[in-house]
């Protein structure tokens, strides 16, 4: 991460990005369970940081997924090209869905 970028971002955002740098290629977390490895009960507070991710793809954030096990939303969507391109980067790292759900929970961290 870049001293520049650095400085235009909240401490809570580069918070998040920390924790979400430790998530590793191939596996996925949830937004809630995000928030709560740096104190934060608000996954919606969590979405919005990633959704202003200046960092990608340093700081991975299609690897974080809702609670329900659906793909949540990337660049701020949760439909059309931004949703297309987040499984298709998590596809790249052998993350899957079937019918709307992560394929294989073993690729979960909690």
């Amino acid at each position: 991460m870049t001293r520049r970028k650095t400085e235009r971002v909240s401490a809570f955002s580069l918070r998040v990005y920390a924790a979400l740098r430790k998530v590793p290629r191939g596996k996925v977390i949830t937004y809630a369970a995000l928030g709560r490895r740096i104190g934060c009960r608000s996954p919606r507070a969590i979405g919005q940081a990633l959704r202003a991710n200046p960092f990608a793809p340093e700081v991975p954030c299609h690897r974080v997924i809702a609670s329900d096990l659906s793909p949540g939303g990337f660049q701020g969507r949760t439909t059309g090209n931004p949703l297309a391109r987040k499984l298709r980067l998590l596809a790249a790292e052998g993350v899957y869905f079937k019918k709307g759900c992560l394929a294989d929970p073993a690729r979960l961290i909690l």
